[in-house]
Order: C-alpha cells, then structure tokens, then sequence
C-alpha cells in the first residue's frame, strides 16, 4: 500500500492536492522552526540506527555527544536508535541539551530516551533542514545511505556557498578512510569536486579532539563566545551571524 508521501513523489497531481500538500510541508517547518529557535548554537551528529549498545562505535559516539555537550554545544540527532541515541545519550548524561528530529517511517523508527526536546517529521527533507539550519558543526558517525545522504548534503551546501563553512567531521577513521581515499583517487582525479572540497572532511578517531576542534573553529571563526557566570550556556554574540 502506498503511503502518502509515496503518493505525493509519484508526480503532477490536482492543483487543490498539491495546494493541500505544500500547506501541510509549510506547516511541518514553521512547527520545526518554532520548537527549535532558542535552543543556542548546535552540533548535528549524523549516524546509523543499527548499531547495538555493544558495539565499539557505540561508546565512541557517545564521548563524543558528552564532550560536545561539555564544550556547551546542544547536540542534535536523527533521534533514533543506534548511534543517534549514543550521541543524545552521552550529551544527555553530561548535563547538556540533547534533542531528536525524527521520522516517520512506515516500520515506525521509535524516539530513543534521552532527549529533552524532539520533533518527529513526515518528510526526509523538512528533516534534513531542520539538522542543517541551527549547527556549526557536523560530525558523521558510521552509518549507511542515509548518513551518508546527509552528510553529502552539508558539503553540497559548503561547497556551492549555500552554508558557511562550518566543520565537517568524520569521526570513526577505519570506516571512513576509504571513501576519502575514493574521493581523492575517483572525484578530484576526474574533476568533479576539488580537493578543497574533500580537505574539509576532518578526519578523527578521538571524540575528545574532536569536540575541541569544533570549540575552538565556533570560537576563532564564528563570532561564538561563552556569556557571563550566571548564562554558563554560549549565546550568540552580535557577530555571530550564520548565513
């Protein structure tokens, strides 16, 4: 049985369909936009669902969602299981805001515990805006073609000047290495990206290193700065303009 996005992907429909549809999408992002406004900088961790708690890449992730909330980062998720509930999980028990964009799936994805704030999307893209929109960083985490849609996505964005341009980490070096490797020896070899394209994918294998890094870029290069004593969150300084 088709669903309904299946439905509205299949092509031209009747104007009052498509009026109905682009209504119910606005609706989607103006909800997004509303619920996540005032959460303060963030870092968008991409990554796989499948991966169990037992898994190595598990504890990494979940480092890494703990330091970036010690940087005083907000971190968003997919907010599913996997390797998303290991970033919410480590910002979550550090004390630091932790939220979920979900999505409904027809084999439903369910909301993993550890978020304070989360939203679920019909649209993959309402979605993906949502985790673009409100980050200075992005770190991707191992995890399959949708990591990897999104994290093509943010360096589209980069690379075309839709986006500054914020760091990009691939965090996990023995599963990413190979596809950098292919980007330099396939893409730059055959000119379809640069090779400045590709430096700007940051490899790292120590979650602390890299939520130092995406600290010291936010602070150097993004007008980022911590408040007084009695605001222990970033705020926004008068230079922190994102786009």
């Amino acid at each position: 049985m088709a669903t309904p996005e299946m439905q509205f992907l299949r092509g031209p429909h009747g104007r009052a369909f498509e009026l109905g549809k682009a209504l119910q999408i606005f609706a989607e992002i103006l909800r997004g936009f509303r619920r996540l406004h005032f959460l303060g900088p963030c870092v968008t961790v991409f990554g796989s669902a499948r991966f169990p708690e037992s898994h190595p890449y598990y504890g990494l992730t979940r480092e890494l969602g703990a330091g970036l909330a010690r940087a005083g980062f907000t971190v968003i998720t997919g907010g599913g299981p996997g390797l998303m509930e290991a970033a919410n999980r480590g910002a979550y028990e550090a004390g630091g805001t932790s939220v979920g964009c979900n999505i409904r799936l027809p084999r439903e994805q369910r909301p993993n515990p550890y978020m304070h704030l989360w939203l679920v999307f019909r649209y993959f893209f309402v979605r993906k805006l949502m985790l673009a929109k409100y980050s200075y960083a992005f770190v991707a985490v191992p995890g399959g073609f949708g990591t990897l849609d999104e994290l093509f996505e943010i360096a589209t964005l980069i690379q075309t000047g839709k986006m500054k341009n914020f760091p990009v980490v691939l965090l996990g070096t023995d599963y990413w290495r190979p596809l950098v490797e292919y980007l330099r020896t396939t893409f730059v070899a055959e000119g379809t990206v640069s090779s400045e394209d590709v430096d700007r994918l940051v490899l790292c294998d120590d979650p602390a290193e890299a939520a130092r890094y995406i600290r010291e870029t936010a602070l150097a290069q993004f007008g980022l700065t911590y408040g007084p004593k009695s605001r222990p969150r970033w705020y926004l300084g008068e230079r922190a303009l994102r786009r």
